[in-house]
């Protein structure tokens, strides 16, 4: 009986003690993680703050602003001032030839002279024919004299004979024959008198062509046009010529006391060009001579395949240094239309808002400004936009730094070496 009761007895209920420590352990867990929570929001709250309120030192420089004239260099080419393709005005053969190239000659210095033996004859023979026109020319002007003396002897007779005839010592027939014989001596006159004016005209012709075959006389000097120096020659002693007949000249003279230069400017600089702007010219082969000209002349109008502006630069050689045909570096002076803002290029940022520079305000606090660029030297660049040139701007700013945020200044004199090692 008592082997079956001990098997229906209730097993004691197990004891508080396990699960008290249990939750205990749960609940200082749940406590540990909060507490770690509350410290990481906590921090970051910090951090935010410290964020919000750190002022960073960051170096600034002055914006450079500037109206000094736009360099712009461009190639170009030397050419001489003047050419001239000599040829000859007269058919002969050359007698003698005074130049070669590289021949340096002043203006109505004799080149070539040209032995024209046909155009002496036919001057010789024109001179002749008109001292023949000169002796008709007399013999004219004496029928004139002789008409005029037939014309009053005429009217003489006809008065007397008139006369006589109203008296009735002479016939009436007689009276018209010396009338008629008035007339037909006044038509002799004015016969004489026309060939007067034929005979002066023929002179005057024929006077023509004297001084005409005078002036092809006159061409067998071939001389210089001006100043310069003699580039080809294709002719020599013995050589057969003709006039006007066309093909090579006989010589080509440049002048190079005064070079011009041409050179193609850009439609963006091609505003300020005009005459009179200053140019410095450098050629590669003589690095240590700088020439000095000026711009004379533009096509005015820009050229539609290019949008460039033809220019001429025109330049002093007076010693002969430069010589047509030179490849060089033209440095055009062009005026600014308005002043220009230069900074350093590590200034810049680029962006989804753009190229901007970050402004140090005088309040102590950044500014972003949006700018254009208008010419990019390497190390530094030149604005057209978004700075009046009084400013500061920051170099190299951070990529967080936002618009008016507190900044400091980095103390003037430091340069960028010490700033970035501080």
């Amino acid at each position: 009986m008592k082997a079956h009761g001990d098997a229906n007895e209730i097993p004691p209920p197990p004891r508080k003690g396990p699960f008290l420590l249990v939750g205990l352990v749960g609940l200082g867990l749940l406590g540990w993680g909060g507490y770690g929570h509350w410290q990481q929001r906590a921090a970051a709250t910090e951090t935010q703050r410290r964020t919000k309120d750190f002022v960073p030192r960051l170096r600034t420089i002055a914006v450079e602003r500037t109206d000094k004239p736009i360099d712009l260099t461009l190639p170009g080419e030397t050419q001489a001032f003047a050419k001239a393709a000599i040829s000859a005005r007269a058919t002969g053969y050359i007698a003698e030839r005074r130049v070669d190239i590289g021949t340096r000659v002043k203006a109505g210095d004799i080149l070539l002279r040209v032995a024209a033996p046909d155009l002496d004859q036919q001057l010789a023979q024109a001179e002749a024919q008109l001292g023949q026109l000169q002796a008709q020319l007399l013999q004219a002007r004496a029928m004139v004299d002789q008409a005029r003396a037939n014309v009053n002897l005429a009217n003489v007779t006809n008065s007397r004979t008139s006369t006589l005839a109203v008296q009735g010592w002479a016939s009436k027939q007689n009276a018209d024959t010396s009338q008629a014989g008035v007339l037909s001596q006044g038509a002799n006159l004015a016969s004489a008198e026309a060939g007067v004016k034929v005979a002066e005209a023929n002179i005057k012709a024929q006077g023509a062509t004297v001084d005409r075959l005078k002036a092809l006389t006159g061409f067998k000097d071939v001389v210089a046009p001006f100043d310069g120096v003699v580039t080809t020659r294709s002719v020599d002693v013995g050589d057969l010529v003709k006039a006007d007949g066309g093909g090579t000249p006989l010589l080509t003279m440049d002048r190079d006391d005064i070079l011009r230069i041409s050179v193609n400017v850009p439609q963006n600089a091609a505003v300020g060009v005009g005459p009179g702007v200053e140019a410095a010219i450098r050629v590669p082969q003589m690095p240590e001579r700088t020439f000095v000209g000026r711009v004379e002349r533009s096509s005015v109008a820009l050229l539609s395949a290019s949008r460039t502006l033809t220019t001429q630069v025109d330049v002093p050689n007076p010693e002969g240094a430069l010589r047509a045909g030179l490849y060089v570096y033209v440095t055009l002076k062009i005026p600014r239309l308005e002043p220009a803002m230069t900074v350093p290029a590590e200034a810049l940022v680029f962006n989804q808002g753009g190229t901007q520079v970050a402004v140090a305000r005088d309040d102590g606090r950044a500014e972003w400004r949006k700018v254009h660029i208008r010419r990019d030297f390497g190390r530094s660049v030149e604005l057209d936009q978004g700075l009046s040139g009084d400013e500061r701007v920051v170099l190299s700013p951070p990529a967080d730094l936002r618009d008016g945020q507190a900044i400091e200044r980095e103390p003037e004199g430091r340069t960028p070496v010490q700033a970035a090692a501080r």
